[in-house]
């Protein structure tokens, strides 16, 4: 069985080599585009306390999708918001990329027992990839998420695969974390 499953009043994970090595790569690139930059400001106090002075919205649509901006109608409490909580908002973010990977490389083969940090770091991280690889998509409606709604043709596709083998492993998880149904 691969993927997320429930058993024994627990959650599992099981994958096979090939969809494990699909899953880190792809984690590979969201901890890139999640990375911060070096703080710039050189102000100790900024540093210490996770300010960061010089925090724009970032130009990449998909970026942007992560890290959206908290007042779209105050462009200038929006700056101020993501300059003091954009810094965190990263390091959390990377943190459940650091958790997820530990439970991927251990469900490699043989099904791994998830805690609930590890549960949670993995729904965090398929939802961040859906975000992204949706972004990337442009997947603007539930017609645009259709299976048949990309031309076979279109190079985008490998892609559009990926989003819904992604759906699948977050429905599969939600389903394990309520067994009996919402």
């Amino acid at each position: 069985m691969s993927g997320y499953y429930h058993a024994d009043e627990q959650i599992w994970l099981q994958l096979d080599e090939p969809e494990a090595e699909v899953l880190a790569s792809l984690v590979d690139q969201l901890q890139e585009m999640v990375r911060p930059g070096e703080p710039a400001s050189g102000d100790p106090l900024d540093e210490l306390v996770g300010i960061d002075a010089q925090a724009t919205p970032p130009p990449d649509a998909a970026q942007a999708r992560l890290f959206p901006d908290a007042y779209r109608e105050d462009p200038e409490a929006a700056d101020e918001f993501r300059r003091f909580t954009e810094r965190e908002l990263r390091a959390a973010r990377l943190e459940q990329i650091a958790a997820f990977r530990a439970t991927l490389s251990d469900a490699v083969g043989d099904a791994t027992l998830l805690d609930q940090a590890s549960t949670a770091a993995s729904l965090g991280v398929l939802n961040d990839l859906r975000l992204v690889l949706g972004t990337r998509l442009g997947l603007q409606t539930d017609e645009d998420n259709e299976p048949g709604a990309m031309d076979p043709e279109d190079p985008r596709q490998p892609l559009f695969a990926a989003y819904h083998w992604l759906t699948w492993l977050q429905s599969q998880l939600l389903a394990a974390m309520h067994p009996d149904g919402f």
